[in-house]
């Protein structure tokens, strides 16, 4: 599925409670259930689960809590690094990171889950692709974070007492713990040795959706 297909399959859930949805049954699971994009997009196109790949083959989904006015309540998930930590550490450039392929062209899809499930909802979504001139500012933005971040990593396993990297800031993206146990550190070959002591990933902080927010005629959300 491509993302302009997900964007016309979603539009028609956008502002409507998951009580008028989904079946009952569905509701009960819906705490638990990481999935329901997916499965409204399978209703939707009349796919099955197994023929629906997500993320897009021409972009990423990305989701997130939000309060009914749009606003973010949490941090949003990008992707893990201990598979390219070194790569981070060393600078390799942002064109050719991780960081720059699960960004630049993304759905961002926020959800209100305040009260009971069934009155759940998406609200309007924004399509990003930062290769294009209107997100040209955010774009770069997420690149200078990124060198940024790089270099408080390597300041942090070459000057902290323990060794180990720790939350690292840019203004939209920021390095942080991401693990459960049994935990997995992260192994570095340029020192050598562990530098984590549970794996870590990037995330957007809740400053990059309200800049999307800021920049779509969709937002503020108007009183319905």
């Amino acid at each position: 599925m491509r993302l302009e297909q997900a964007k016309k399959a979603l539009s028609q859930f956008i502002l409507i409670p998951f009580g008028r949805i989904l079946e009952p049954d569905e509701l009960v699971d819906l705490k638990t259930d990481k999935g329901i994009v997916g499965k409204l997009l399978e209703r939707s196109l009349g796919v099955s689960h197994t023929s629906l790949t997500l993320d897009f083959e021409d972009g990423e989904l990305k989701t997130n809590k939000c309060y009914p006015d749009g606003r973010p309540r949490e941090t949003m998930f990008i992707t893990q690094i201990s598979a390219t930590i070194d790569g981070i550490l060393d600078e390799e450039p942002f064109e050719q990171s991780n960081l720059c392929k699960k960004t630049r062209h993304m759905l961002y899809v926020p959800v209100c889950k305040d009260g009971p499930t069934r009155n759940w909802m998406f609200l309007p979504f924004i399509h990003v692709d930062l290769r294009i001139r209107e997100f040209a500012d955010i774009a770069k933005q997420i690149r200078d974070d990124y060198y940024a971040i790089a270099r408080q990593l390597r300041d942090h396993i070459e000057t902290s007492a323990d060794g180990f990297i720790h939350t690292s800031n840019g203004l939209f993206v920021q390095v942080r713990s991401k693990d459960a146990k049994p935990y997995h550190p992260i192994y570095s070959r340029k020192y050598r040795r562990y530098v984590s002591n549970k794996n870590h990933a990037f995330y957007f902080r809740k400053e990059f959706m309200a800049r999307l927010q800021s920049i779509s005629p969709d937002y503020p959300l108007r009183p319905r």
